[in-house]
């Protein structure tokens, strides 16, 4: 068991390792080919108003996955008011991104969350299954259309359709996987099978999900409509990001930027997309037309609203949730009278 969890632990230290060389790698030529002066001059005369935009954008992404959840919690009848969805879907970003485990992590978290807000399990892990699901069907929609984008562009490669293919069968793999599990029940599974992370973890939860929600067509089509949102908002923010930086850009180059990043995130082995995220973007802004400067300084910014702000809060809630679970567990049950 001490040898397994030393393997995670390096493997983990290695995946930040790699994704800040990225980072540091994709900074670097910046720094070298672009022009350093016009890229820290960018950042000084951002345009606050277009900041604010940006940061409001990112407010309606975690109402959407929220009301994915709540989408679900309803329909199993175990609702819950958007405010107090809202700080699970921070703390998940924050387990998402300091736990990757396949992916899991966040996943685990929310679980654990909903149950201790009186949902039950059974009905706090359809909101983990249906909402995984919709956000794949979502993610691989998207990747469609931004594989379209860029044909209509005259900028997608071989290589580029080759990616984007890639992930196409990552993304149905993972939510057929879930309920291949959910209709296996209790029956063994290979070796090989449970040996993979993303199977252990997903075996710990599937079997409790109530069958009728993971069926229910029209529920994952509305769950999928709520993470299709998060993604166009993202992109949204990347272009208020660039409008900031005094470099405004299309909605669909934001778009392709955003999508591209993402999938080059989901395919790499990195927490939180670290580096590859970022090369991701800029490259795909410089693709379409901005230049390298700007692309990165707005990536960056967006970054910055997706993911770095977010943690404090994320961090703060999750203290805030470990501290009553060590009270609850210090306060002597009351004596019998």
């Amino acid at each position: 068991m001490a040898t397994a969890e030393k393997k995670r632990a390096k493997s983990h230290l290695s995946g930040w390792f790699f994704g800040l060389l990225g980072v540091c790698a994709l900074v670097f030529a910046v720094f070298h080919f672009g022009d350093l002066a016009s890229f820290g001059a960018m950042l000084r005369r951002a345009q606050p108003l277009w900041l604010v935009a940006a940061a409001a954008l990112q407010a309606v992404t975690y109402t959407s996955v929220s009301l994915g959840w709540k989408l679900v919690l309803d329909k199993a009848g175990s609702p819950l008011p958007l405010s107090r969805l809202v700080p699970v879907a921070l703390s998940k970003l924050f387990a998402d991104a300091m736990i990757p485990a396949a992916g899991m992590g966040g996943n685990i978290l929310l679980v654990d969350r909903l149950v201790k807000l009186g949902v039950p399990r059974g009905a706090a892990v359809a909101a983990l299954l249906v909402s995984m699901i919709g956000y794949y069907v979502a993610f691989a929609f998207f990747a469609l259309v931004m594989l379209l984008l860029l044909w209509l562009h005259g900028k997608a490669t071989p290589l580029l359709a080759g990616v984007v293919t890639t992930f196409l069968l990552v993304a149905l793999a993972i939510p057929s996987l879930a309920l291949w599990l959910r209709r296996r029940g209790s029956h063994p599974l290979s070796p090989f099978l449970e040996h993979l992370l993303v199977v252990r973890s997903l075996l710990h939860v599937v079997g409790e999900a109530p069958a009728k929600l993971l069926a229910d067509k029209a529920l994952i089509l509305g769950v999928g409509g709520c993470n299709a949102a998060i993604f166009l908002v993202d992109a949204a923010t990347l272009q208020a990001c660039l409008f900031a930086l005094g470099h405004p850009t299309g909605y669909s180059t934001s778009f392709i930027a955003m999508l591209g990043a993402s999938i080059l995130a989901a395919l790499a082995p990195i927490p939180m997309g670290l580096g590859s995220f970022e090369a991701g973007s800029t490259g795909m802004l410089s693709l379409l037309g901005v230049p390298v400067p700007a692309a990165l300084a707005g990536t960056l910014l967006l970054r910055g609203f997706t993911l770095w702000l977010p943690l404090l809060p994320g961090i703060i809630l999750m203290r805030g949730s470990s501290r009553h679970r060590r009270h609850h567990r210090q306060t002597p049950p009351p004596k019998a009278e």
